[in-house]
């Protein structure tokens, strides 16, 4: 389970790892942060002009990402 706090502090990191301008949704991006027990934690989502939209968020793959979670594998 990932926490709301969670997700609040990936946002407030904004450190963005993958930018997708041409999403068919409308751009969005993926943002890393840490959560309790300095675990890593991507959340997906999209800027609006009058909020931040929050698709997803996940606790990514080890096997999926380098070791520091910033970069596919």
């Amino acid at each position: 389970m990932i926490s709301t706090t969670e997700v609040e502090a990936v946002v407030k990191t904004d450190e963005v790892i993958e930018d997708y301008p041409e999403d068919v949704r409308g751009h969005s991006c993926l943002m890393l942060g840490f959560g309790r027990d300095d675990r890593a934690v991507h959340v997906v989502c999209a800027p609006k002009d009058e909020y931040l939209a929050i698709i997803t968020a996940y606790l990514p793959n080890p096997d999926q990402w380098t070791s520091d979670f910033r970069e596919r594998l």
